[in-house]
């Protein structure tokens, strides 16, 4: 089950999304290595990210990341418009519960970039990081780009990345103005294992059975990591023939580590023939 749901109260103007991963996110973190605060933190990145491009109107991909000098030098994870998802992280160290999201993810930055295939034309936009972590970042994010109040709540396992939006539309209070509170109020006693095991079905009647909720068909979200090998030949074209030649006769192949899709590409005497030769 790799889906993202979804779903809106039909007499309180507020809307939502569920995301449950089990294979996709399992194959994104696959021998990463990643303890558990990095891996919740790559997956809050990732559920917002899912959240965010399931709201594209065009072909093409978002890309979330978190830049700083801490620990984590760089959290990425890149979205489509179909919701095929990759991403990664890197850092320094052994992070353990001692440390602050301070020392962490330092000082730094979060930059989302938009990416319209059909124009060509990418738009970025820096969001102010909230020091108390990334939950409360893209809440405030969504409150005060979108205009919209929003409370998410995500948890990430070995197994599972699930997560839920619940977003307040502009005339919800004039539908049953303590709406939103109540609902708020509900969500908040979600636990993660309820929300890492039950299906959305199951998890919104256990939340809000005396609501009247509407569920759209569910998306499928995919971990996709293209194998892009010209990309990296061009690499080694950039390097240049006589220093592509020299460190092939030093070390008998070229390798290049993709650091995104976790795998090294390896390049013999006949590929950079061929490439120096086209």
């Amino acid at each position: 089950m790799n889906t993202q749901t979804r779903f809106i109260f039909k007499d309180l103007d507020i809307r939502g999304q569920h995301i449950a991963l089990n294979d996709a996110w399992q194959a994104m973190i696959h021998n990463r290595g990643y303890g558990e605060l990095i891996r919740q933190l790559l997956g809050e990145l990732s559920a917002l990210g899912i959240f965010l491009a399931n709201g594209m109107k065009h072909q093409g991909k978002l890309t979330l990341q978190v830049q700083g000098d801490g620990m984590v030098n760089l959290l990425l994870v890149e979205v489509t418009n179909d919701l095929k998802i990759r991403g990664m992280v890197r850092s320094e160290g052994s992070i353990t519960a001692e440390h602050s999201l301070d020392e962490i993810l330092g000082e730094g930055q979060i930059v989302a970039t938009l990416y319209n295939a059909q124009t060509d034309h990418s738009f970025q936009s820096l969001v102010p990081r909230n020091a108390k972590g990334l939950i409360d970042t893209f809440e405030d994010y969504f409150s005060q780009s979108e205009q919209l109040e929003s409370k998410l709540w995500v948890s990430s396992t070995a197994d599972n990345l699930s997560a839920l939006l619940l977003q307040k539309l502009p005339e919800a209070d004039q539908h049953d103005d303590e709406g939103w509170h109540r609902v708020g109020v509900l969500a908040n006693t979600i636990t993660n294992q309820e929300l890492n095991e039950l299906s959305v079905e199951s998890l919104l009647h256990r939340l809000f059975h005396e609501e009247t909720l509407e569920l759209f068909d569910a998306n499928t979200v995919t971990y996709e990591c293209a194998k892009d090998r010209k990309r990296f030949e061009k690499i080694i074209f950039d390097l240049g023939e006589q220093d592509a030649r020299d460190l092939l006769k030093e070390r008998g192949e070229i390798a290049i580590h993709n650091e995104i899709c976790n795998e090294h590409l390896f390049f013999d005497e006949q590929d950079v023939d061929r490439i120096f030769n086209t």
